[in-house]
């Protein structure tokens, strides 16, 4: 199963030990879940974990998406021409149906205008998990 991930659900995921984000990362590092990415989301995953205000050590950042590039899965993609309401979010999606992925696991729903785009749902981390019970 592959799925591609909102940075706010890394580091919510994080920052809560115990919280279905972080049972979600878990699932990733594990192997269990695949995470699809590009050239771009890393980037982006690098920017996001490193401000100041989440305290981060830079060398945890580094090996946590070293980690997450080595089991995830490259993809190339191409513009889709689709606008969402926050032009940061467009790579993500781009991602998720270059990837045909399960689902864009997100906790900002509403930066998303559907439900679903070719395929791909757009699901908060409770209702992927919910979503996935019993085939994972």
């Amino acid at each position: 199963m592959m799925i591609v991930l909102d940075p706010n659900v890394i580091v919510s995921g994080i920052l809560r030990p115990f919280s279905k984000s972080s049972l979600i990362l878990t699932l990733v590092t594990d192997g269990t879940i695949q995470l699809a990415y590009d050239l771009r989301l890393p980037s982006e995953y690098r920017d996001v974990l490193n401000r100041p205000k989440f305290g981060f050590a830079s060398g945890n950042v580094e090996a946590s998406l070293s980690q997450l590039e080595q089991e995830g899965f490259l993809v190339s993609v191409k513009p889709l021409g689709i606008r969402l309401p926050d032009p940061n979010d467009e790579p993500f999606l781009e991602v998720a149906i270059a990837a045909s992925v399960e689902a864009i696991v997100t906790g900002n729903k509403r930066h998303f205008r559907k439900k679903e785009y070719q395929g791909v749902r757009v699901l908060s981390p409770t209702e992927f998990l919910e979503a996935v019970r019993g085939k994972i």
